[in-house]
């Protein structure tokens, strides 16, 4: 597993983060994800063989708000 953290811009809640990692965690490959709105941040472990952080970020703006890799 690799460890990566992505920007994430528009979380304004606890909500937010909820909504960020559970986007980032129907990825497969995904191990743990932790959203920070304070940060402005998602930490994720991943398998770098089944999902990219283009990806990730891609399905963290699906939902709404703006990623950064």
């Amino acid at each position: 597993m690799e460890k990566t953290t992505l920007r994430v811009e528009g979380m304004s809640c606890g909500h937010c983060e909820i909504a960020v990692q559970d986007a980032v965690r129907k990825l497969p490959g995904i191990g743990k994800a932790k959203a920070s709105k304070r940060k402005r941040e998602i930490t994720v472990e991943y398998d770098a063989a089944a999902v990219t952080r283009e990806q990730m970020a891609a399905a963290i703006e699906s939902i709404g708000y703006s990623a950064y890799v």
